[in-house]
């Protein structure tokens, strides 16, 4: 991420909006070739110090007037943010330092031209202490300040995948940035609810649901020190969010921002057709293999007047959510909600023992495997057990299916 001093972004005070930097192909369709530049820079730059690459990278930027330098050292730390410096010159630069700065400190002053009031000659006094630490001055003068982040050299620089990989960076990073002073945010989504729940989670960030309307869900997130006052405490993690939000589908963003004087409250407003790109990778559609290999069987087509829907159903007890794996529509308006628990550790089959407890009054299809049916024996309330040993049968789902009400 960039840091809060490379944010830029401008302000629409009549409406109250907060306006991050954005590249567009209209407005800035040369970026791509400045895309490539600084890559080749990073890529060919291998063994140089990180001012130099910098440095490099301005010169590209020369001849576009209207670019920021703040813009430019953005993309900086972002090409940094995928390099790989050196370790190994900078261990012993501080004891370098410690050893010649000692040794010079018994010459001083030192001089350009030794004469009889001042006889260390500079050059004469580099090369004898050259000689005790048994090095050449001009490795001295090289490995003497490694440890200063600007010194560091460039070992590898994995990099992105395309010039438009780093160009679409730039504009999450922007948002991100921005959203260090967010107090709150506040997502709608009618898809995805489940990956961005959890992504929500691992943000460690509190959640507050509600369903203002049938298939909309609104989740409103803080973090826990907003319960006893509002704090831009958590901007940082609300920015880490937005990536894996960025992945999702069918989503809509509202984050309350405060001005750095606390005089102003402003809006950061975003949604899916924004068309950001995530670097995240696809989450993965499901859970595990036993889920996926049982939407592979079933296939797309409908059978027996039944078509499987997946994660198409949101439970909700409170601030307690349930998604169940798939939802069975029937043509005549039945729907079946089915869970697939797989062979997992005991403490995943006692975390969802406890959410079947909040919902024991829902009639869910249990597709539970035999070596673990007996740790859900008397305690799955409505729910309609379906037993498999290594894999499920649509045929068994279909004639469950039919028998519940």
């Amino acid at each position: 991420m960039l840091t809060r001093d490379l944010q830029i972004c401008t302000y629409d005070y009549r409406q109250g909006l907060v306006i991050p930097d954005r590249l567009t192909q209209k407005s800035h369709a040369g970026y791509a070739t400045l895309a490539t530049q600084m890559l080749d820079v990073y890529r060919n730059g291998i063994g140089q110090r990180r001012c130099d690459l910098h440095r490099s990278v301005r010169q590209i930027f020369e001849q576009q007037p209207d670019c920021p330098l703040r813009r430019i050292d953005a993309f900086c730390k972002l090409l940094d943010d995928q390099a790989q410096y050196a370790e190994d010159q900078r261990r012993g630069a501080a004891e370098l330092r410690r050893l010649v700065f000692r040794k010079a400190a018994l010459k001083h002053p030192l001089v350009a031209v030794a004469d009889s009031l001042f006889e260390s000659q500079v050059d004469a006094v580099r090369e004898e202490i050259a000689a005790e630490l048994r090095l050449s001055w001009p490795e001295i003068r090289e490995n003497l300040y490694a440890d200063i982040i600007e010194n560091h050299r460039l070992e590898a620089f994995p990099g992105y995948p395309s010039p438009r990989d780093l160009l679409s960076r730039y504009n999450v990073a922007q948002v991100q940035a921005a959203l260090f002073s967010a107090v709150s945010l506040t997502v709608e989504t009618r898809a995805d609810f489940k990956r961005i729940l959890r992504a929500a989670k691992l943000a460690r960030l509190m959640h507050v649901l509600s369903s203002p309307q049938p298939g909309l869900w609104r989740m409103e997130l803080t973090g826990p020190a907003s319960v006893l006052r509002e704090t831009r405490r958590y901007g940082t993690q609300m920015a880490r969010f937005l990536p894996a939000l960025i992945c999702c589908s069918d989503w809509s963003l509202r984050a309350v921002m405060e001005s750095q004087d606390g005089s102003h409250r402003m809006r950061l407003e975003l949604s899916s057709a924004d068309g950001l790109k995530s670097h995240l990778p696809e989450a993965d559609l499901f859970d595990s293999s036993l889920e996926a290999d049982f939407a592979e069987k079933w296939g797309t087509e409908e059978r027996d007047g039944w078509t499987l829907l997946r994660e198409a159903e949101i439970l909700h007890a409170g601030q307690k959510t349930f998604v169940p794996d798939f939802v069975l529509q029937h043509t005549s308006g039945r729907r079946v909600l089915m869970e697939i628990v797989g062979f997992w550790t005991p403490e995943y089959l006692n975390a969802r023992l406890e959410t079947l407890q909040i919902f024991r009054s829902i009639p869910i299809l249990l597709a539970i495997p035999e070596s673990t049916a007996q740790h859900f024996a008397g305690h799955t309330g409505a729910a309609v057990i379906l037993r498999y040993k290594t894999s499920i049968l649509v045929k068994q789902v279909l004639e469950a299916a039919h028998s519940m009400r």
